[in-house]
């Protein structure tokens, strides 16, 4: 094969020699190689070795995928890393198996542990200040100014207590306790009894307690009512108490029932003349004040309370009333929008104050809340203005209303940008998970989240630069009396200078007078909301028909 033979004839060439006679019968033979075989065996091999190249490479280019994959998420973390430490939040990674990026990363969290623990010493500051400043020194309970802010909150806020009490206690003849039994001796006793007054607090939350002077404390209390019974209680278990620590010692209490929005002066004048009246009638008794019993928004039951609730929503009967949060220049930074309910088709809107302890009952808070944010939603795209939300504690246990609120916002990009969300202080330190899923989900979008009425945990919060959030208010009863305490105003100095580390924004919240709006700017509070900024611009307080 690969070769064949022809028969040419024969031609006398000159001076050549003669052929025989046989061959000039059969001719010349000529012998050709053919070469097609040989190219088809060429290009099968050549087609094989490609096969096996590809099918290399291809095996290589996955191995090579793989590792380069393996290395390259470690540097997507430590570029995480990195942008998260600009922005102020202190993260830590993984430490990856390449000895190079290991390395890398190593120092990057050991940069954070010690960030983190210059916050840990600053805030160890900062709390030791917050005491100074807001604490009586030999009980721990809240001073007597401090706790004035924290009642006139409760009666004043959007979203105070709706119906409370307060209950005014008074060891009788301190001084004359003093010389009888001792000054350590009296010492120990306010401590006791300020010991069981706290152990009360704790079993019942949202409880207010406070020492006004040497001999008086306050309990304020977050439900109507239960005043005069509290008291009761109180001076029962101190008859018991007190003989251990000598004879002839005494207390006696008054109680006064609350209601939101009532003067803080009518309150305490109350109060005051039932305690008079309970010490005129000697150790021990207890007296309320005239005026009855509080009532609540609501007398149904739970299952009306729920179904006035879904009615309003269904029909539109609630709206957003705003207030402005102003900046240094006069200018606003957003409209705080608190949320009214129309529950009766024949009554006002009424405040937080009001429907917001029927809503967590019937759990409907996560329904409200959404529809705060629709209505928020819609008047951002009515006029570009940037707006606050208040979204409730207890909606964060509502496993669907983070998504629900990213599938609102995803839908509706360009309002959502201009979307401020806040929860309360507390969050941070009882739902930090919680809060930290809503600040990853919502904060991509454009949506800046808070805290409000901050100010008493925040530096007892150990992981507060992981939680994702954008800004802080500090709460009214932090920064009442800025102005005129040397120790509130060093207080409230280093924890605007520990948020700000943190690249936090720190606004104030209740702010009431000139002169302490102008301690708060020379402090470095970034904007206030409160009384004087709605003095201030009321062009920006109101609802939206107002403005139509």
């Amino acid at each position: 094969p690969g070769w064949f033979v022809s028969l040419l004839p024969i031609t006398s060439v000159p001076g050549t020699a003669q052929v025989s006679d046989g061959w000039k019968a059969l001719g010349a033979v000529e012998v050709l190689s053919q070469t097609a075989f040989a190219h088809d065996e060429l290009w099968r091999g050549t087609v094989q070795a490609a096969g096996a190249l590809a099918v290399a490479g291809l095996v290589a280019s996955l191995l090579a995928a793989l590792v380069i994959g393996r290395m390259r998420q470690p540097l997507i973390d430590t570029v995480a890393q990195a942008q998260a430490l600009e922005a102020g939040h202190f993260v830590t990674v993984e430490e990856p198996k390449v000895p190079e990026l290991r390395q890398v990363a190593a120092a990057m969290n050991s940069m954070v542990g010690r960030l983190k623990t210059m916050f840990d010493v600053q805030a160890g500051q900062v709390d030791s200040l917050r005491r100074q400043a807001t604490c009586d020194p030999l009980t721990g309970l809240s001073n007597r100014p401090h706790f004035m802010a924290q009642l006139q909150a409760v009666l004043q806020r959007e979203d105070g207590v709706a119906d409370g009490g307060l209950v005014l206690l008074r060891v009788l003849d301190l001084a004359e306790m003093n010389r009888q039994i001792g000054h350590d001796a009296a010492d120990r006793l306010i401590g006791a009894l300020a010991q069981a007054m706290h152990t009360y607090t704790e079993r019942v939350p949202g409880c207010l307690l406070g020492r006004l002077n040497g001999a008086d404390f306050a309990l304020c209390l977050p439900a109507g009512g239960l005043a005069l019974e509290t008291a009761q209680a109180l001076v029962a278990g101190l008859r018991q108490a007190l003989p251990a620590f000598g004879s002839g010692l005494g207390v006696v209490a008054g109680a006064v029932e609350t209601r939101h929005e009532q003067p803080l002066g009518e309150v305490m004048a109350r109060a005051d003349a039932a305690l008079a009246r309970a010490e005129s009638l000697g150790p021990f008794a207890v007296e309320r004040a005239e005026g009855g019993v509080a009532v609540g928004a609501l007398t149904q039951g739970e299952g009306a309370w729920r179904q006035h609730i879904r009615d309003a929503l269904a029909q539109s009967r609630v709206q957003l009333v705003a207030f402005p949060l102003i900046g240094a220049d006069g200018q606003p930074i957003h409209l705080e929008c608190p949320l009214r309910m129309q529950l009766d088709e024949r009554g006002g809107y009424e405040p937080a104050a009001r429907w917001l302890p029927l809503a967590l009952r019937a759990r409907l808070t996560s329904d409200v809340d959404v529809f705060a944010v629709r209505l928020a939603l819609k008047d951002i795209a009515r006029d570009g203005r940037d707006r606050c939300v208040n979204l409730a504690k207890a909606s964060l246990s509502d496993g669907a209303f983070v998504a629900h609120l990213h599938d609102l916002l995803s839908d509706h990009p360009d309002a959502a940008r201009h979307l401020w969300l806040e929860l309360p202080e507390s969050v941070a330190g009882d739902q930090f998970d919680r809060l930290q899923a809503l600040s990853g989900s919502l904060r991509p979008l454009g949506v800046r989240i808070g805290l409000e009425h901050a100010g008493e945990r925040l530096s007892s919060l150990t992981r507060l630069f992981e939680a994702g959030l954008d800004y802080v208010k500090l709460d009214s009863t932090i920064v009442s009396g800025v102005d005129a305490d040397g120790s509130r105003a060093q207080f409230v100095a280093g924890l605007v200078g520990m948020l700000h580390g943190l690249s936090l924004q720190v606004y104030a919240e209740g702010v009431t007078e000139a002169a302490q709006m102008q301690t708060l700017w020379q402090i470095g509070v970034d904007g206030v909301t409160g009384p004087w900024a709605s003095l201030s611009r009321p062009d920006l307080v109101g609802t939206p028909a107002d403005w139509a």
